[in-house]
């Protein structure tokens, strides 16, 4: 059963509206990752520069466990960026043994290209709702992010 084949009042039962929050979300989140990430980088290398833009440098260990995927295949993420230029490498401060993985300005800047590209992909969606669904999809937007904090 779709969320269109309800009826209305079991679309605000907790557990159906999650189940339909969920698939949109999940819906919506994947098509922002594959529209909008282009050319230059993969949506793994996006997650990986944005962890790096709002958190710092880090070490690999520290960005596989961030972004749930195993050592090697954040070697091979951090090795493609590092050869684009998006990522250096440096000794640990702390531990020489270790290496920290930082973002470039260029590697700053192909992020908010990016990010951009997603805002403008979703800005022009939104452009085709009437005034009322974006009202309602502004104020589930303040909603979802009220939920999220929690």
């Amino acid at each position: 059963m779709t969320a269109t084949d309800r009826e209305p009042q079991d679309s605000i039962k907790p557990d159906i509206l999650a189940i339909d929050l969920r698939t949109a979300v999940m819906r919506t989140s994947r098509r922002l990752r594959v529209e909008a990430t282009g050319d230059v980088i993969t949506p793994g290398q996006y997650t990986v520069l944005a962890q790096l833009n709002g958190g710092g440098p880090q070490t690999l260990r520290e960005l596989a466990e961030r972004e749930h995927v195993q050592a090697p295949s954040m070697t091979r993420i951090v090795n493609a960026l590092t050869e684009l230029g998006f990522v250096t490498r440096t000794a640990h401060p702390l531990d020489g043994r270790q290496v920290q993985v930082g973002i470039t300005p260029a590697g700053e800047a192909i992020l908010a290209e990016a990010r951009e590209q997603r805002t403008a992909w979703l800005a022009h969606r939104v452009a085709g709702l009437n005034d009322e669904d974006r009202r309602i999809l502004s104020r589930a937007a303040r909603i979802m992010q009220q939920l999220s904090a929690k």
